[in-house]
């Protein structure tokens, strides 16, 4: 095992996500190891998205933040893509604008790619949104280890928490599907073409990053049809293993129980508010 960690280059599709994408870009740069860069990729945002990254770049002159656009097609694919192919360090974390990453993330990714066998990672997720913060660690670890263990042939990436090996990206770079109807999921579709070409794709628990639970503000129609993404990608590829529907049952099946614990968090807060 090669004992020296990678760079690592942080690539953040943003689309309209001026509420978000400060403490998304701040968590990235505020890391126990720095990335090599820091790059938010903006995709025709009409908000102060783009404005408020040039506002960081002037207020941290020496860190190693890009602002990119992407203006020639709208969609977080292309968006992706642009960002990955842009990025230069050897392996590329890619995250969301409303990911807010823990200190140690890159120098865990680091870690995890010392490893020249490693093609991509991924890890679990906390809901900084979302009561029982640290519990919801635990489960959102155990339920995704239990999904691996199950779909022993594919292991997934979660497109909030990930990172590819530069050499991998470019070897399934015009294999991965471009999904212009908007249908699929993206980081589903790239699990797929890694393993089809033989890269292995591991998780780690160590490799933690948070995102928000707005998804459950969607409506139930709305939610049922992100769940979709799923079985569309999977027939696009014309998968049929029922194991590898799992993921799928698990979040519709969860879904009251999360947006009843997203209602009584949102309004927790709201009355706090108040009587301040």
């Amino acid at each position: 095992m090669d004992a020296s960690p990678p760079t690592i280059s942080i690539v953040i599709p943003a689309w309209n996500e001026e509420a978000q994408i400060r403490d998304c870009v701040l968590a990235a740069l505020d890391q126990t190891v720095p990335a090599h860069e820091v790059i938010v990729v903006d995709n025709r945002s009409t908000d102060r998205t783009a404005a408020i990254v040039e506002e960081l770049q002037r207020q941290f002159p020496d860190a190693p933040l890009v602002l990119m656009r992407q203006d020639e097609a709208q969609g977080l694919v292309p968006t992706r893509d642009a960002g990955l192919d842009q990025a230069g360090g050897l392996v590329l974390g890619r995250i969301d604008a409303d990911t807010v990453l823990e200190p140690g993330w890159v120098e865990q990714v680091g870690r995890i790619f010392a490893d020249p066998a490693v093609a991509a990672s991924t890890g679990p997720m906390i809901y900084y949104d979302m009561p029982l913060r640290r519990w919801g660690l635990r489960a959102d670890d155990a339920i995704r280890r239990a999904v691996l263990s199950l779909a022993s042939e594919y292991h997934f990436l979660f497109g909030s928490n990930m990172a590819i090996r530069r050499s991998a990206w470019r070897d399934i770079r015009e294999h991965v599907c471009r999904d212009e109807a908007d249908e699929f999921h993206e980081d589903i579709d790239l699990s797929i073409h890694l393993f089809e070409r033989g890269h292995r794709v591991v998780y780690d628990s160590a490799m933690v990053a948070g995102m928000s639970a707005r998804r459950l503000d969607d409506t139930p129609r709305r939610y049922y049809d992100y769940v979709g993404r799923w079985e569309r990608t999977y027939a696009a590829h014309a998968i049929r293993n029922p194991v590898l529907r799992a993921p799928m049952v698990v979040f519709s099946a969860i879904y009251p129980l999360l947006k009843g614990a997203r209602w009584s968090y949102e309004r927790r807060i709201s009355l706090g508010r108040r009587a301040r």
